[in-house]
């Protein structure tokens, strides 16, 4: 397969992330407090349900974090992702494990039909071409494949268009959503209050956008769970409406699909 020339989009995407790339390994690596490692990890592997040797693909790996852990269930899995700097930390962190720089629209270093599972975590938000992604995806899986992405949640996670609120009178925290079914590019700023922090870029689709754009590649939805936060409240006036809020407002989505 020729190698395409990347698109302009992309680029920017991998510069972006590459700015980014130390803060984002030292989160993930040095706090063991993070949604990354508290809610989504375990809840990944329980539904992933590893078999020895299960050939898996993460797509936009980052710096390798829940490649490692495929490994470590006893996978045998490669990353991939857009940052070079990205990249090359899960190459320290992780010597074993292929991994290649490449954008999750151009995996040629994978040859077809070629992984049962195909991972894409916390990554389709920051995806441009969210259609290539899953053909491509779709491309490298056996014809029994699977791939398994988790994103934040479509409908209550918006960027800059939802906010938590309360309601002093009924002692209520709630999610304020002012936007939801249009599509919107938008820059986010990964360190706020700094005078020229670095920003990244995210997608915000729908979810009968994400549903849409998986059909076109040949896949259907087998499994969709929502996940909510692990965290509680100190105490104060306002911690039973946080926890409540907490319980019934997920902040993640998976979704399984396979082909058909």
């Amino acid at each position: 397969m020729t190698p395409k020339q990347p698109i302009r989009g992309a680029k920017r995407a991998a510069e972006s992330w590459s700015e980014v790339a130390e803060w984002y390994d030292s989160l993930l690596e040095g706090d063991q407090d993070t949604y990354q490692s508290k809610v989504i990890l375990p809840n990944l592997l329980r539904v992933l349900a590893l078999a020895k040797g299960e050939r898996v693909i993460d797509i936009a790996c980052g710096q390798g974090f829940f490649t490692r852990a495929c490994r470590d269930a006893g996978a045998a899995p490669m990353g991939a992702d857009i940052s070079e700097e990205l990249i090359a930390f899960a190459r320290e962190r992780s010597a074993d494990i292929p991994y290649h720089a490449a954008p999750a629209h151009e995996l040629s270093f994978a040859k077809d039909a070629s992984y049962e599972t195909a991972l894409m975590v916390l990554a389709i938000q920051n995806i441009e071409k969210i259609d290539a992604a899953f053909a491509e995806a779709k491309r490298v899986l056996t014809p029994s494949g699977r791939v398994v992405m988790v994103l934040n949640h479509p409908a209550f996670r918006v960027p800059k268009h939802s906010s938590w609120g309360y309601e002093e009178q009924s002692r209520i925290q709630y999610r304020r959503v002012d936007r939801y079914l249009s599509g919107e590019k938008i820059s986010i700023d990964m360190h706020p209050g700094q005078k020229h922090g670095a920003k990244t870029v995210s997608y915000h689709r729908s979810l009968q956008d994400i549903v849409k754009s998986l059909s076109k590649s040949g896949f259907a939805i087998t499994r969709l769970e929502e996940w909510i936060s692990h965290r509680a409240s100190g105490r104060g006036p306002r911690k039973k409406a946080e926890d409540t809020a907490r319980k019934e407002i997920p902040l993640f989505m998976l979704i399984e699909a396979r082909g058909r």
